[in-house]
Parts: C-alpha cells; structure tokens; sequence
C-alpha cells in the first residue's frame, strides 16, 4: 500500500451504504446534531489533531463527524476488527476523513493501521481498550511530548493505565470515560 494515502479501507464503493447508515444514526442522535451545529460555528477543537481507536461503526462515524465540526483533525482506526462496519469506514474515507480500517484485519494490520492514525502527530488521543495510547508509549514516545490528553472507555483499558501512572509512566493524562 502507499503510505501517503491517507486512509486504507475494504471498498470505497461501500461509501454511498455507509453514508445512509451514518445519516440514520445521526437522525436519531438529537443531542450530537446539536454538537455539530453549534460546534461548527465556534470550532473549539481548532488546530488539534484527534486520533482515535475506536469501533467504527454508524455511532462512532457521528462523533467523527463532531469532532471535525469542532475544527479538529482527526485520524481514526479500528480498536476490534470484528466490529468495523466497512460501509461506514468507506463513507468516512470518501468524506476526507484518515480511516484505516476494514472488518477482518489481522492483528499486524491492526496495529499498522494505529501506526497510521499517528502519523498526523496528535494533539489528542480517544481509545478503547488503550491500544493506540501503549502503541504512542511504547512505540512513539517522542509523540507524547505533544499529545495534551486522552480518553480511555474500557474499564480493563483503565486498569492498565492506572497501572501505568502508579509506576510514573504515563506520559500524558487520560480521562476514563
């Protein structure tokens, strides 16, 4: 693959699908709609650079799209291959979105594609299950210099990251969400 590209996804021709799945969550998401429309006036997240591990689903492509609002930039990959609806990957990837992503990748491709969501060099990290947060601390220490916070949604991904800030080694503050 070209390295350059700026997402790697199954089939963009899955776009148009993934589009009206993400339009049929966000129909039924009042309070997001209202993020967005109130976001992409005043673009609070302007000049950060968001990298995001999360299940790529209709939901996730909603927030996605609240974060862009917001001003930022954002590169996403998948947290669980099983999960990643490819439609909704390839409808964010037609949308100018960084995806890497497709239902069924191996566990190299997996960490390849966080590999990727890093390129942009974070400003902000959200994550499920704190893979993309250990890739930036095992891997790309050099990024944390630069990254100002993250998330964390799982309570095993939370665990570890307490683990790791007991032991003085968490690079950057994560809220557990």
């Amino acid at each position: 693959m070209d390295e350059t590209k700026t997402y790697k996804v199954r089939d963009l021709s899955l776009a148009e699908e993934g589009q009206r799945k993400i339009d049929w969550a966000e129909s039924r998401m009042p309070v997001m709609r209202a993020l967005i429309k109130k976001f992409s006036k005043i673009r609070p997240l302007k000049g950060q650079r968001v990298a995001g591990c999360l299940h790529v689903t209709k939901e996730t492509a909603v927030l996605v799209k609240a974060l862009r609002a917001a001003g930022a930039k954002v590169s996403w990959s998948g947290c669980n291959p099983l999960s990643t609806q490819d439609s909704v990957a390839a409808a964010l990837a037609a949308d100018g979105i960084s995806i890497f992503a497709w239902h069924g990748m191996s566990t190299k491709e997996v960490y390849w594609a966080i590999d990727r969501t890093l390129d942009m060099k974070p400003t902000l990290t959200l994550d499920d299950g704190a893979d993309l947060i250990f890739t930036v601390h095992n891997r790309h220490k050099s990024l944390a210099r630069t990254i100002i916070g993250g998330t964390e949604e799982t309570t095993t991904g939370v665990h570890r990251l307490r683990a790791m800030a007991d032991d003085g080694k968490l690079l950057y503050p994560v809220i557990a969400v």
